[in-house]
This record gives structure tokens, C-alpha cells and sequence, in this order.
């Protein structure tokens, strides 16, 4: 077992300590190759039952044209403003849509089932990042709406958590600034 100080300097602690969200990225973005191991490693998050109750989907090029068509469709904005929510996907050249698939399951719930999802995201994003690579989970009113849901394919089953923005880190990116908490007030005792 690690101890303390050995845990504060272990490479997990470091990447984890250090991740951060890009808002913008460059139009660098990892190859599907590039992905596959990064999404078989983050596959072992905590999954009650091995359920594997999520599912990841790839938006490239026109894709994104598509989930700002279907942005603008579920809203009711028009004109620049419908532009502009058109625009929203493109600010990144690959999405990943994080989609909790809920199996049937006596024993696991379904909330269950989404935090496992959520999991693979977390986890994701902390892999692209140690890879190089900028990653934002980007969410909205928009996740759940009728367009949205159709364009993804989901099914009765199936919910949408949001979406991983991948690019590269941008030349002139200022070092991240994350306010450190007291984890005193964070971890209670019972």
C-alpha cells in the first residue's frame, strides 16, 4: 500500500490532480485508433454486474453539422442565433457522445447503470487528457431532446449524458487555474 506522500507523487494522483477542461481546442483530434485502447482502458471503471451499460459514439466532420441541425430543430431560436447554436459543434473536431444503455437487471439500477456511464466518461476525459489531447464534457438544455435523441439513435432504453469536445491544445492555452478545495469540509465521518 502507498503511503500519503507516495500516493501525492504517483503518476494516477499527478494526472488526475492536474486535468483540466479546455473550452477551446485546436483542430488536431486523435485518430478512432487512437481511441479504441483509450476506451478499453476506461472500460474498467466500477460497473455493479459488469453490465457495461453505456456505449460511446464518434461525431467527425458533417456528424457535428448534423447534431447543430438537430440543436436548432429542438429549439426555437432563429436567424444568427439559430447560426450560432449551429455553430456550438463545431468548436471541437471530434465529439463523443456518452450514452448510458441501460440493461435489464434486477439487481443493478438504473441510476446505477447511468453512474457507470458517467464513469467511462470521467474516465475517458482523464485518459485523453494524459494523452495529449484537450477534452470538455459539455452538456445543455438541448441532451434530451426529441431531434437529439433521434440523431443519436437511442433507444427506449437509453439516455444521452452529454458529449466529450476532443481537440488539440491550442499554442496560446493559459495554464488552467482550478480553485483547490479544504477536502475537510468534502469527506464527513459517520
Amino acid at each position: 500500500m502507498l503511503s500519503t506522500t507516495d500516493a501525492a507523487t504517483s503518476v494516477v494522483f499527478r494526472a488526475v490532480n492536474h486535468r483540466r477542461s479546455y473550452s477551446k481546442v485546436s483542430a488536431l483530434a486523435p485518430t478512432r485508433a487512437e481511441l479504441l485502447p483509450l476506451v478499453a482502458a476506461a472500460a474498467r471503471v466500477a460497473d455493479h454486474g459488469a453490465l457495461r451499460p453505456w456505449r460511446l459514439l464518434e461525431l467527425r466532420g458533417d456528424a457535428r453539422e448534423r447534431l447543430g441541425a438537430a440543436f436548432v430543430a429542438a429549439s426555437a431560436c432563429e436567424g444568427s442565433d439559430a447560426l450560432k447554436l449551429a455553430a456550438k459543434p463545431l468548436r471541437a473536431p471530434l465529439l463523443i457522445s456518452v450514452v448510458a444503455s441501460r440493461r435489464a437487471s434486477f439487481k443493478v439500477t438504473d441510476w446505477e447503470q447511468d453512474a457507470a456511464a458517467a464513469g467511462v466518461a470521467h474516465l475517458l476525459s482523464l485518459l485523453l487528457d494524459d494523452a495529449g489531447w484537450c477534452a470538455m464534457w459539455r452538456t445543455g438544455p438541448l441532451v434530451r431532446t426529441g431531434p437529439v435523441r433521434v440523431l443519436h439513435g437511442l433507444g427506449d432504453n437509453e439516455e444521452l449524458l452529454g458529449w466529450l469536445y476532443v481537440g488539440g491544445i491550442p499554442e496560446d492555452s493559459k495554464p488552467g487555474v482550478r480553485l483547490s478545495i479544504d477536502p475537510e469540509e468534502f469527506l464527513g465521518v459517520l
